[in-house]
């Protein structure tokens, strides 16, 4: 098996152990911001509501032209004519997000570096695996279309496209989970608000 098989295979319990490591520190994490009377924090917070609202509405934008033809057919229209990854590109403007509404440039930081260390080896390994199922059609695609930044100057869509909306539906929870963790991390700075929940430590 190569690395980069190696390392696809790994990103799953890797990732799960990460996030219930960072669910911890969020969880027992008091604004830094707020505790040195600077609204710094609920900027983070507004911030961090936009970056998920757009990875939001970017993941549905893409499970609506990839569920049901995953595997069978190459994707180059919508949100994959302007990148061959926008699934990744959005879900990491949401990671960043979760990581803003935790009121903590730390986190964020952390966050950010782990999909940039984790997800580049996922990357190559997925379309290694293209490139086997599609043989001249990605060549031509990879030759347009970059990897992981959209450029939006090339979107094309078609007036009409056939969806799968059982697929589709069976999907929703990958693309709105960005939501609800802003939701429980909006209950999680209540929580310490009221004093209901303790706080450890305030990672600036």
């Amino acid at each position: 098996m190569s690395t980069l098989a190696r390392a696809s295979r790994l990103r799953i319990p890797l990732s799960r152990a990460f996030v219930a490591l960072l669910g911890v520190a969020i969880l027992f994490n008091g604004s830094y911001w707020s505790r040195a009377g600077l609204m710094f924090g609920d900027l983070l917070t507004s911030l961090g509501l936009v970056l998920i609202g757009v990875a939001t509405v970017g993941r549905l934008w893409c499970n609506l032209y990839i569920v049901g033809y995953k595997n069978r057919e190459l994707l180059t229209t919508g949100p994959y004519s302007t990148s061959r990854n926008p699934l990744y590109f959005f879900s990491s403007i949401g990671a960043v997000g979760v990581g803003c509404m935790s009121e903590s440039l730390i986190i964020t930081a952390v966050i950010a570096l782990m999909f940039a260390i984790t997800y580049p080896s996922v990357i190559l390994a997925e379309e290694r695996r293209l490139a086997d199922l599609h043989g001249d059609a990605w060549t031509r695609y990879v030759a347009t279309v970059p990897r992981f930044w959209p450029k939006f100057s090339q979107l094309d869509e078609p007036e009409q496209y056939t969806m799968y909306p059982r697929q589709f539906r069976r999907h929703l929870s990958d693309a709105l989970w960005f939501g609800w963790a802003a939701a429980i991390l909006l209950l999680i700075e209540t929580l310490h608000d009221g004093g209901w929940l303790p706080v450890w430590w305030h990672a600036m």
